[in-house]
């Protein structure tokens, strides 16, 4: 799971300034494969995807390296991704080096029309990357932790061993608008309005002015990236906020996560709740700024919060959920996490949701499963299907099973409608 909930040691301030990479290039090919866990895609629509992967390593550069000569796990989820076969996908938790792994993973395993493919049809490769800067592993030289020591992953600006650690990137086959790309990386938490500054148990704050005033929001970067389909602008609203956990009695965590769940929710509602009002967003360029109204848009990502179970302040993503500006409706749902939270118990068996929701299958003791990656389109979009990519393991092969376990989160799907002009 993002920072994922069972693996991750400890998680806590973090961040990274590397150069954003977005490249195209050209090759042939059509479709791809399908399974019966995925519904056949119409050809109107377009299919939309998140997917956490877990492809990050302990060491700078490793990932490049393990991806050039050959990666089991990349080869797993490279069967996923084509299973499921969407037309862009966010990817978390892949190494932000420049661009570099991203183009490893998608030339030399998903771009590859071999007899591994799932299918015989011709691939449709992925033809558009963009890989962000992030803030994870970038040291900030403050002693975020208030351990009184400066240096550690948890001093970073956002989480993370190296800079770039648990990146992420968007594959399209649809050109990306590089030119009207929108980053957050840097946007000051202090500057928005109403933030969760986060409070000892006496009252007082955690971290003193000097210290908050130089806080970025984003633990790894907020980004509106548009992309081109047929003549229509859809923008990828993609983040990947903090975990709400590994923190003490201040709740740093969750309350980073609540603001930067928010963070989006104001960028979408803002030009209808405060039409002649400008709006506190300001992106990387220092444009500032909300979302045009009726803009088509969709949140993706692993936003690291249940908006009824797990740890969190789930009044955040459940509010973002229930927006007007969403259409938050039609939930993905798979018969595979029905089956898992049955099959494990333990917390599981404590949840109130409803696990054919849950994306990701953690710790059965804490935190359980739970709804945490989202891919949500804005109201004026139709959904014509959707689902979590979780087959039933009744009957599943034993590849198949290295295939799904290949990272503890699942990926999400949705078939887009969008607007005739």
């Amino acid at each position: 799971m993002c920072f994922r909930y069972l693996l991750l040691v400890s998680i806590a301030m973090l961040g990274v300034v590397l150069t954003g990479v977005s490249e195209a290039f050209s090759t042939d090919g059509p479709v791809t494969l399908t399974d019966t866990s995925v519904s056949p895609q119409t050809k109107k629509s377009i299919r939309v995807a998140t997917f956490n992967v877990s492809l990050y390593r302990k060491k700078a550069g490793q990932l490049a390296a393990d991806l050039e000569r050959g990666d089991a796990q990349a080869e797993q989820l490279a069967k996923i991704i084509r299973r499921v076969d969407p037309d862009v996908i966010l990817l978390n938790e892949i190494d932000d080096d420049g661009g570099k792994s991203v183009k490893l993973f998608r030339d030399k395993y998903l771009n590859r029309q071999d007899s591994e493919a799932v299918s015989s049809a011709p691939l449709r490769p992925w033809n558009y990357f963009y890989s962000p800067s992030v803030n994870t592993g970038v040291d900030s030289g403050l002693d975020l932790d208030n351990n009184g020591k400066t240096g550690s992953p948890s001093d970073c600006w956002g989480y993370g061993e190296y800079p770039g650690q648990y990146g992420l990137a968007v594959l399209s086959r649809y050109p990306i608008d590089e030119k009207n790309i929108r980053t957050f990386q840097k946007f000051l938490w202090k500057d928005m309005p109403n933030a969760l500054r986060p409070q000892n148990a006496d009252g007082s704050s955690y971290w003193n002015d000097s210290i908050w005033n130089q806080l970025r929001l984003s633990s790894k970067t907020h980004a509106d990236v548009p992309i081109t389909i047929h003549n229509q602008t859809l923008h990828l609203l993609v983040s990947h906020p903090t975990p709400p956990v590994f923190d003490g009695a201040e709740d740093r965590n969750g309350r980073r996560n609540n603001d930067e769940i928010r963070f989006f929710k104001d960028y979408i509602e803002w030009s209808a709740v405060h039409p002649n009002q400008s709006s506190y967003h300001y992106d990387d360029s220092g444009i500032r700024g909300a979302l045009a109204k009726d803009s088509c848009f969709i949140i993706l990502g692993d936003l690291n919060a249940d908006p009824i179970d797990g740890s969190g302040i789930h009044d955040g993503i459940q509010g973002l959920i229930d927006s007007k500006q969403i259409n938050g409706k039609i939930v993905p749902i798979s018969e595979g996490a029905v089956e898992a939270a049955s099959l494990q118990g333990k917390q599981n068996s404590k949840h109130k949701g409803d696990p054919a929701h849950d994306t990701g299958d953690f710790n059965d003791s804490n935190p359980g499963n739970l709804r945490c990656d989202f891919a949500l389109p804005s109201a004026n979009i139709e959904i014509a299907a959707s689902g979590v990519f979780w087959p039933k393991g009744e009957g599943i092969s034993a590849n198949d099973k290295k295939m799904i376990e290949a990272t503890d989160h699942r990926l999400v799907w949705v078939d887009l409608l969008l607007p005739t002009n």
